[in-house]
């Protein structure tokens, strides 16, 4: 990768909002600009970006080789755990000369923002407007690595289902899940993946228990995305075990109609809020309103959730290069849910679908 485009992204990010330098704290951000993965700890370690392009950094004195090799043109001031980092991160501003700064303020936390305040003798400025367009349009490489989380994904998930029957605890399916994208070399789940069954899957987030077992016409919903090059994947598909009733049937073609709309209306220029507003309606035409839980989708890259959110009232417009999900559900108390969930991707002519697993009513067991 080559960082120092994405610096550069950055500087015409701060020329913009007139904001001197931006301080960042270990997390996508961090690695996006540097290509260095460390740990958010108890040690603060900071990276300081200005609108001049220069670096500088509060590294813990246990992370010096790794940092050193690998971003040594950062101004760096290492600090040691006997020492503690308040005359480090003195010593760093010292250096660094600016009278503004600001942080990602969704990932910064206070005790680190204080110290930042303290040591430059200001208040710190929330920086995370500006920051939300950072990451938003992807470089072909973060399409290919993406890409590759995905078919990992829809590798695993096909293993998965050829041995899932009725009976099985959502706890047995996760594992089944979660090994087999192992097997296919994810680095890890992007994140807990969600696997629900029958009355269950009507929770969005619900969590998986070794208690509920799948059984003849239940629905079940995998939530689920491997990561890969540190970028994610995130799909989500429903399924019904040996059979499915007409009710049911009705709800999922919603859904299938809805995600479908989302994504063929999906191309430069268009406005998140129209896409959100499209997908809803349809899903309240169909005469479901009372089944919405939530908006249409969210971006997805270093993060699972990120910039931008496809829902009613984002009226910025879509670019192309940038890959977000769009995932319909409609969730009945006490019986069903059901989300069909794809990662898109905003092309110049339109979009395309980085996710190819088949969204047709499946029966399985």
């Amino acid at each position: 990768m080559e960082y120092r485009s994405r610096i550069a992204k950055l500087q015409r990010l701060l020329d913009v909002a007139d904001l001197p330098a931006v301080a960042f704290v270990p997390g996508p951000n961090f690695y996006y600009l540097t290509g260095v993965h460390l740990h958010l700890m108890e040690r603060p370690t900071i990276l300081i970006v200005t609108n001049e392009g220069a670096t500088h950094a509060l590294i813990p004195a246990l992370e010096k080789d790794r940092w050193s090799a690998s971003a040594p043109e950062a101004e760096t001031t290492y600090w040691q755990d006997s020492d503690g980092y308040a005359d480090a991160l003195a010593t760093l501003a010292g250096k660094a000369g600016f009278d503004r700064l600001g942080v990602e303020s969704g990932r910064m936390r206070h005790f680190e923002a204080t110290a930042l305040e303290k040591a430059f003798g200001f208040t710190v400025a929330d920086a995370g407007q500006i920051l939300a367009e950072l990451r938003l349009v992807k470089e072909p490489e973060e399409i290919a690595i993406m890409e590759q989380a995905i078919r990992i994904s829809e590798k695993a998930i096909e293993q998965t289902l050829a041995s899932v029957v009725a009976g099985m605890s959502e706890t047995e399916i996760r594992a089944k899940l979660m090994i087999a994208m192992l097997e296919f070399g994810a680095d890890a789940a992007a994140f807990d993946p969600i696997v629900l069954a029958g009355a269950a899957a009507a929770d969005c987030h619900g969590v998986p228990s070794p208690d509920r077992r799948l059984k003849r016409g239940d629905a079940l919903l995998f939530d689920f995305g491997a990561a890969s090059g540190g970028y994610a994947a995130d799909i989500t598909r429903t399924y019904f075990c040996e059979s499915v009733s007409d009710q049911h049937r009705d709800i999922y073609e919603a859904v299938l109609a809805a995600n479908q709309r989302g994504a063929a209306m999906t191309a430069p220029g268009v406005t998140y809020d129209a896409v959100d507003t499209e997908v809803q309606t349809i899903l309240r035409d169909r005469g479901y309103s009372d089944l919405i839980r939530h908006k249409t989708g969210h971006g997805l890259g270093l993060d699972v959730h990120e910039a931008p959110q496809v829902m009613v009232g984002n009226t910025c417009t879509m670019q192309a290069g940038t890959v977000f999900t769009v995932e319909p559900g409609l969730y009945k108390p006490d019986d069903v849910g059901v989300r069909i969930e794809d990662d898109v991707l905003v092309t110049d002519t339109g979009s395309r679908s980085l996710t190819t697993l088949s969204r047709e009513l499946r029966i399985i067991g």
